[in-house]
């Protein structure tokens, strides 16, 4: 296995502590699942160091039954499940927003997001061994052993997701324990919801009447209308991101790149939080003009990606090149970052452009 320095000289860091990092976009495009070295990193503090044999998860049902569960009961105790299913960042393509106006956070272009075959334990089978009945008005509490600013991570989801069957414990990625920046031992995965409702080096969960009151809940990841800073933002009218939207990127060819006249193979992703893709428009003019791209997903896999590829005939000079996805509901992206950009940053979902120079 390769160091965590090794694995960090293959990304983009945006930051050492917390650690943050995403893939270069034509690498994240060579495999439909992304390896873990090439997963992007999102962390809010520092990366535990933790015990295999030591670690326990500590289940709090809720209605008097707690249980604690070490890693050695998890593979022996319960079925073992595996889900495909992509991982996304809320703040995935936030440097697209920052021409428009200056926002916070990591500047992610659009690796931010990767797709694995995630293997572990149902949340819902442990949630039923604690006493959790199914189809209460309540939600799953999260805490885990990374500290942020002095309190452990902590985030939320409603029972009625977190006992969804693609809902998982995980602890193996691509059939390999989870490294280190991933979340080993045990980290939870949530398909279609924002990452931060995945968290990473679990230590306990609780099931409880009303959402986490950790500010990673109760305050962050909160999508505003875009006439509201931070100085005026209220966390209690913020709208709580939870399933993702639907998005695309191009990841080749990459910025700037510099094309011969003809034919050229352009290939990205497309993905949506619930729903499926059902069509991918590619454009060598701006948006001008569209042509549909060829689909490739793995109809097992409702929460994976849609990869896509074209080919467009482009004359010389400068070409901007634009993609648009379409879901299930009809529903497509909007052309320009003004229309949903907000001082965070989030859910950036306008068409993803590259300018590229095409020459004789």
């Amino acid at each position: 296995m390769s160091s965590l320095s090794e694995r960090k000289a293959r990304l983009i860091v945006h930051g050492d502590r917390p650690y943050n990092a995403e893939p270069p976009l034509g690498r994240l495009r060579a495999s439909y699942r992304t390896p873990a070295a090439d997963f992007y990193v999102r962390s809010h503090g520092d990366l535990p160091d933790l015990d295999p044999e030591t670690w326990r998860l500590t289940v709090d049902g809720g209605a008097g039954l707690t249980l604690e569960l070490s890693l050695h009961d998890l593979r022996t105790r319960f079925a073992e499940a595996t889900v495909t299913a992509t991982m996304q960042c809320a703040g995935n393509r936030r440097a697209d927003m920052r021409p428009v106006a200056p926002v916070s956070g990591d500047p992610w272009d659009a690796g931010a997001i990767g797709t694995a075959e995630w293997t572990g334990v149902r949340l819902g089978d442990i949630l039923r061994e604690a006493g959790v009945a199914d189809g209460a008005d309540l939600h799953v509490a999260f805490e885990s052993h990374d500290v942020v600013e002095g309190r452990p991570y902590g985030a939320s989801i409603p029972l009625g997701k977190a006992v969804a069957p693609e809902t998982l414990l995980a602890y193996a990625m691509n059939g390999e324990a989870l490294l280190p920046e991933h979340g080993f031992p045990v980290r939870a995965v949530v398909p279609g919801f924002a990452g931060v409702r995945s968290p990473k080096w679990l230590r306990r969960l609780a099931v409880q009447d009303h959402p986490s009151d950790n500010p990673i809940q109760a305050d962050d990841y909160k999508l505003y209308p875009p006439d509201v800073t931070a100085e005026t933002a209220d966390p209690a009218k913020g709208h709580t991101i939870d399933t993702m939207p639907l998005n695309a990127a191009i990841c080749e060819p990459e910025r700037g790149a510099t094309l011969k006249a003809g034919r050229n193979r352009l290939r990205g992703y497309a993905v949506s939080g619930d729903r499926a893709i059902v069509r991918v428009d590619v454009s060598g003019t701006g948006g001008r003009s569209w042509m549909q791209a060829h689909l490739e997903h793995e109809p097992d896999a409702p929460f994976a990606w849609t990869f896509w590829s074209v080919e467009l005939d482009l004359p010389p000079g400068e070409h901007e090149l634009a993609v648009r996805a379409w879901d299930a509901a009809g529903q497509t992206q909007p052309a320009l970052p003004d229309d949903t950009w907000n001082h965070k940053g989030y859910l950036c979902t306008c068409w993803h452009r590259v300018r590229v120079r095409v020459t004789d």
